[in-house]
């Protein structure tokens, strides 16, 4: 359909807004498909309460209460998830003293704070701050933390993890394909009996060798763990006018994507809006995980925090977010969003580190 122009509108979208107008972006297929823009006399997040399971959320995983001494494996704890998808954390305190192979989906790390090594049978990778580390399904491996302050952002995916392709913009945007991190075969010689935990269909199957299965010499061709680290990330900017945060898109999986948010400029011309617009999340539900930085286009949220905001319902900028973008000249912040085609389920791990007051935040 030729697009329409009707009533009290801006010449272009998200600047120069009427006065005493607020912009509301309805779009379908995420920000991929046919959009319109609205202009309402109110905020769309101007609600005096909200009934029902689609309210916006809040959950804090500084709070999540994990066992005295729990490995990578056994301290992920699931707390958003659909057939497409499972997002999770994990805080773990011990070296695991097994390997685990995952035949379900791929497992995505995201590294929150922490370091140390992720052994894999294609060779070990270490981990530091801001490292995402793909593992692809049917990798065998373990996590060696150097301390108990490891803590991970957990993605597992059950279908292949993929690269955006980079269309109009080239090979190089987002990040050179040359910063993305490989192992080199590092066999293990330890003949103990090790045990390689099998999950398949959320299952655990043990199978016992009586030398360490970590004994690969070499490996060729494209199916490997990988790592690329947040701070490597290039966003895709416009000077003038804010772009949909699918520019920001890192990893692409069936029916969800993964993009990442990190420092950037803020837009310069003068008329255009500096936040993002408000939307109702038509297709997607949206997730994301406050990493570090100055979130200022969030109230209350510190990092360690998770935001949950369903299809169907309005969220945009706080009313303080506005004002303050005025004093800025660039963002601060690295954030990690999940948007899933298919609606999201809470676990009841999720609700007991609730802040079941977010949803009157933009009061």
């Amino acid at each position: 359909m030729y697009p329409l122009n009707k009533g009290l509108t801006s010449k272009q979208a998200h600047v120069a807004l009427p006065e005493g107008t607020f912009e509301e972006e309805h779009g379908r297929d995420g920000f991929y498909g046919p959009v319109s823009h609205l202009y309402h006399r109110h905020a769309p997040t101007g609600w005096t309460r909200i009934e029902g399971p689609l309210r916006p959320q809040s959950f804090n995983c500084n709070q999540l209460v994990v066992e005295s001494a729990p490995d990578a494996i056994s301290s992920r704890t699931p707390l958003l998830f659909n057939n497409d998808v499972v997002l999770g954390f994990s805080r773990p305190k011990v070296v695991m003293p097994f390997y685990f192979r995952n035949a379900d989906g791929d497992d995505l790390y995201f590294v929150h704070c922490g370091t140390g090594i992720v052994e894999t049978d294609y060779g070990p990778l270490n981990y530091t701050q801001g490292d995402y580390i793909v593992i692809p399904r049917g990798t065998t491996y373990r996590v060696l933390p150097d301390g108990a302050d490891s803590e991970f952002l957990v993605i597992e995916s059950f279908s292949a993890l993929r690269q955006p392709k980079r269309g109009l913009l080239g090979q190089h945007a987002l990040y050179d394909p040359a910063i993305i991190v490989t192992p080199e075969p590092q066999p293990v010689e330890d003949d103990r009996e090790w045990e390689v935990r099998v999950k398949r269909v959320n299952e655990m199957t043990s199978i016992f060798y009586p030398f360490n299965p970590i004994d690969v010499v070499g490996w060729k061709g494209d199916l490997t763990p990988w790592k690329l680290n947040i701070k490597d990330f290039c966003p895709v900017t416009s000077h003038r006018a804010h772009l949909a945060p699918s520019v920001h898109t890192t990893f692409l999986g069936d029916n969800f994507v993964v993009c990442s948010f990190v420092p950037r400029p803020l837009e310069s011309d003068t008329d255009a809006v500096r936040v993002p617009f408000y939307h109702r999340n038509i297709d997607y539900d949206e997730v994301l995980f406050y990493h570090d930085g100055d979130f200022f286009s969030r109230d209350g949220i510190d990092s360690g925090m998770i935001t949950f905001h369903p299809q169907g319902v309005h969220h945009g900028p706080h009313p303080k977010a506005m004002e303050a973008s005025w004093k800025k000249s660039h963002t601060d912040e690295y954030a990690v969003m999940l948007d899933t085609r298919r609606p999201l389920q809470v676990t009841p791990q999720a609700r007991t580190i609730e802040n079941l007051k977010y949803v009157d935040s933009w009061k």
